[in-house]
């Protein structure tokens, strides 16, 4: 295990998020608000704790996969806990158990929230608050892919680790040059998004804020009716760039190279339009009576499934109030979540469709036992190990889930409000139902209850394994 490594990439994660809580300060000086002493004192402790760790370069800067996924892991568990300063020093949030879930919903994009009132809280916390969706949406350590130099496949164990999805293919030979054309498209999409907010008359503030969010799929906002109170328009534009941010951000780069028939050829991106159409269609027809007109029932359908699949967690109206048909479709989207290689959370749509091709190719041989079927996706063979590392994936989320389902029972509360909490952090959401509805929050919980949670947001964002590997006592034994 190369530890003085793991060490000094744990350094410079922590000096770009001091960098980061750079930005809030600004926002508390033009608000002239006082909370920027708490943002001045959580950079000298972040940054500070950074500087010690970097200040000297380590001699090998090679390390193997384990290496990466424990790297990944405590990177973000102290990335977490040194977010979280700004809510405590500042008094915006008095307990640190509720402060971390606070910063983790934040960095792994749920937006679950334990606020019960977040239209009191300063300009600079709500900044903050929304800007930790942004940073973790394409995730740190990719950023720092950018920078860092590294030899062998340390690169690619890192981004391995911290990308959402199966499988991670580099988009041109060097890793390095992927990361850099991964945040230059993000980027661009999230400066398009703000002038398009700005064009429909929405304060400067409120346009970063919610792109924070949309960029990264996450659902922090800074009004309690979430986005119920802005205009059609900017709910339209708000419901595109979620279905966006929720592509796999490879369609951008083979569109960008010219390769157009090639990104129309991904299967996922089908799979993925076909399952937002679909819950579309039927949650508007299940509407039809309860909105004044079609057009309307089907605005509205539409940002909640953008919102739901994309696990970004906006609501432009209580859908805790809807019929069972449409609060059910919700659930199962929450599940099916987004694209791989995109910023938004859930199992991942190439997954499920991976699992599908499975089941068809045993129920065929099962029929025909000698024939000999291949699983493609996209015209290629997928290999046996993407195969495998799907299923265990799949049996890993279902333990998790279960458990953590079964735990966050001692409090007490009815099954829904349970089920959806643990399904709404797990698949890093934001909103469940019943008690943890869009108008509610998670403030009702008890701080081992909210531990659990918050580890199911960061297992969910994660992909379960760098954090299960952190409990492994192999981990940890030289052989």
């Amino acid at each position: 295990m190369n530890y003085s490594m793991i060490a000094y990439i744990t350094g410079w994660v922590l000096k770009v998020e001091a960098a980061f809580l750079i930005l809030p300060c600004i926002v508390a000086l033009i608000y002239r608000e006082e909370d920027v002493r708490a943002f001045l004192l959580s950079i000298l402790i972040c940054g500070g704790t950074g500087l010690i760790l970097t200040r000297k370069r380590p001699r090998s800067t090679m390390f193997n996969i384990k290496e990466g996924y424990v790297t990944v892991a405590l990177c973000w568990i102290v990335m977490s806990i040194m977010g979280a300063l700004p809510f405590l020093f500042s008094g915006t949030i008095t307990n640190p158990v509720d402060a971390l879930f606070e910063t983790v919903s934040g960095f792994t994009t749920t937006g679950a929230s334990i606020l019960t009132d977040v239209e009191v809280v300063s300009k600079c916390v709500l900044f903050w608050r929304s800007f930790t969706h942004w940073i973790g949406g394409m995730g740190v350590l990719v950023f720092l892919l950018t920078v860092l130099p590294m030899v062998g496949g340390s690169h690619m164990n890192l981004m391995k680790a911290e990308s959402p999805g199966p499988s991670v293919s580099r988009l041109v030979p060097k890793v390095r040059s992927t990361a850099k054309i991964l945040y230059e498209i993000y980027i661009a999409m999230t400066i398009l998004q703000v002038i398009l907010l700005l064009i429909g008359r929405m304060p400067l503030f409120d346009a970063l804020t919610i792109t924070f969010g949309t960029a990264g799929t996450g659902g922090f906002a800074i009004l309690n009716d979430s986005l119920a109170s802005y205009s059609t328009y900017i709910q339209v534009v708000v419901t595109i760039f979620m279905i966006l941010f929720g592509v796999n951000f490879n369609v951008y780069f083979l569109i960008l190279a010219k390769h157009v028939i090639q990104a129309l050829k991904i299967e996922e991106l089908w799979g993925y339009l076909g399952v937002i159409a679909a819950a579309i269609l039927i949650i508007t027809w299940d509407l039809r009576g309860i909105y004044d007109s079609i057009p309307e029932a089907m605005q509205q359908a539409a940002f909640q499934v953008a919102s739901i699949i994309t696990t970004t967690g906006y609501a432009s109206t209580d859908f805790n109030l809807w019929p069972e048909v449409s609060r059910t479709v919700l659930v199962i989207l929450m599940f099916i979540g987004a694209c791989a290689g995109s910023t938004g959370g859930g199992i991942k749509v190439s997954r499920l469709i991976i699992l599908c091709k499975t089941i068809r190719r045993e129920m065929v041989q099962i029929t025909h036992p000698k024939s000999v079927m291949k699983i493609k996706m996209d015209g290629k063979t997928v290999e046996d190990e993407v195969i495998q590392s799907t299923h265990v994936f799949m049996i890993a989320y279902l333990i998790i889930f279960t458990v953590s389902v079964l735990i966050v029972g001692i409090d007490g509360h009815d099954l829904i409000t349970n089920f959806t909490a643990v399904a709404a952090t797990f698949n890093n959401v934001g909103p469940g139902l019943e008690l943890v509805g869009p108008v509610s929050n998670f403030s009702l919980f008890s701080d081992p209850v909210t531990l659990v949670l918050t580890f199911d947001m960061l297992a969910g964002r994660l992909e379960i394994f760098p954090l299960l590997i952190l409990f492994m006592r192999s981990t940890w034994k030289k052989f």
